[in-house]
């Protein structure tokens, strides 16, 4: 696939989230942006926010567990490709799009309509269950990433007072940082058959 139509498809499709996001709201009667706002507290702990799940997914990345050499060589064989041809800052384009446009559609309008009907911790674990589901490349990978949610849909409430920026700039980041590591993999390994 040609980069810069990966890029632009890639693209479309997480920033378009949030459209589904705001229609889906409208739906279930809720804003999705209605925690969104600028706030140096949301800032400071969406970046300090995005230090774990890096460190956790480069132990990971160098020491697989069972289950996770699969995930790691499926992100490599899916999506490895086709970001070693980008650069750094579509990348970083990208992983805003999955930051803004998944956690306005997970965190800002699914886990809210979820509270509503069944309260905090039954929005925050059922979302992230879907969450999970729709990530599902495996068994495994889908644990984790409903377990990543549970951490984020955390993170919008952690500084006591709900913001939707927290988690955005967590999952942006930590999606940003993890596309420049499988690239990087690819190119290495792409320079290593060279040899």
């Amino acid at each position: 696939m040609n980069p810069a139509y990966f890029f632009k498809t890639a693209f479309f499709f997480e920033a378009n989230l949030a459209i589904v996001a705001i229609v889906l709201g409208w739906f279930v009667d809720v804003t999705p942006y209605q925690y969104l706002c600028i706030d140096n507290t949301a800032i400071s702990v969406g970046l300090l926010g995005t230090l774990p799940l890096f460190l956790l997914f480069i132990a990971l990345y160098v020491h697989p567990i069972a289950g996770f050499e699969q995930i790691k060589q499926t992100l490599i064989d899916t999506l490895g490709g086709h970001l070693a041809q980008l650069r750094w800052y579509h990348m970083l384009a990208l992983a805003a799009a999955a930051g803004f446009g998944e956690e306005l559609l997970f965190r800002g309008t699914i886990q809210p309509w979820l509270e509503n009907l069944g309260g905090y911790q039954f929005g925050l674990l059922a979302s992230n269950v879907i969450f999970g589901m729709v990530h599902a490349i495996s068994r495994m990978y889908a644990i984790i990433t409903g377990l990543v949610g549970v951490y984020l849909g955390y993170l919008m409430d952690v500084s006591g007072e709900r913001n939707l920026l927290a988690p955005i700039i967590t999952h942006g980041l930590y999606d940003f940082l993890a596309f420049l590591v499988v690239a990087n993999t690819v190119k290495n390994n792409t320079e290593e058959n060279k040899l």
